[in-house]
C-alpha cells in the first residue's frame, strides 16, 4: 500500500475532528520545554531539539508554529 491507496481525510464527507488530552507526558514536558526556550534559542533550535529527542513532526509544528491548535493539560 502506498499513499496514493489510501482515502483523502479531508475529501471524507463525515471526517470530524476531536481533541484528545495528551496521555505522553514525556512529549508534553519536551513541548513545554521547546516553548520556553524560544525566547532566548529561537524557533528552529527549539524545533532542533524536538526533533532530537524524536517528536513526532506534525506535534512539533503545531505547538512552535500553530500556538492556538497546541492541547490543554
Amino acid at each position: 500500500m502506498n499513499m496514493n491507496d489510501m482515502p483523502d481525510m479531508a475529501m471524507t464527507p463525515h471526517t470530524t475532528t476531536t481533541r484528545h488530552q495528551r496521555v505522553d507526558g514525556r512529549t508534553s514536558d519536551l513541548v513545554n520545554q521547546a516553548i520556553a526556550s524560544i525566547p532566548t534559542l529561537g524557533l528552529q533550535r527549539a524545533a532542533e531539539f524536538l526533533a532530537t529527542m524524536n517528536v513526532p513532526a506534525e506535534v512539533a509544528v503545531r505547538a512552535l508554529v500553530y500556538p492556538a491548535r497546541r492541547r490543554a493539560h
